[in-house]
């Protein structure tokens, strides 16, 4: 059962890498299946209880994943050492920016919203 399941996430996948490839998008594969999968299950209506344990089964032990890049990181520590202004500039620049815009579109959504809505989660007036 956990091999079908694990099946259908490999397909959205391949499926996304194709369409990421053949329409030279800037976006990963990766990203695309995962569209693909959540179009499915929205069609379907449900997360089949199989997809559901082979997800939590790979989610347990998605900190392996992350062992290539420590070991990455400790293969190039010299060159980190070496670009370390840069690399510091560029992680804390980003950081700044991605809050900054997060705030602004915030901002925006919250004057786009009706005035009798701004007070309630619910949409109801307070």
């Amino acid at each position: 059962m956990v091999l079908k399941f694990l099946t259908v996430l490999l397909v959205c996948q391949l499926l996304g890498e194709v369409i990421s490839r053949a329409a030279s998008l800037p976006v990963p594969g990766a990203v695309i299946g995962m569209a693909v999968l959540f179009t499915g299950l929205i069609i379907r209506g449900a997360v089949p209880d199989g997809l559901q344990a082979t997800a939590d089964g790979l989610l347990a032990h998605l900190g392996l994943l992350f062992v290539p890049a420590g070991v990455g990181v400790m293969v190039y520590l010299p060159r980190i050492a070496d670009e370390y202004p840069a690399l510091l500039t560029a992680l804390i620049g980003s950081t700044v920016l991605a809050i900054a815009v997060t705030a602004l579109i915030v901002k925006g959504l919250a004057r786009a919203r009706p005035p009798d809505a701004r007070g309630s989660r619910d949409g109801a007036a307070p």
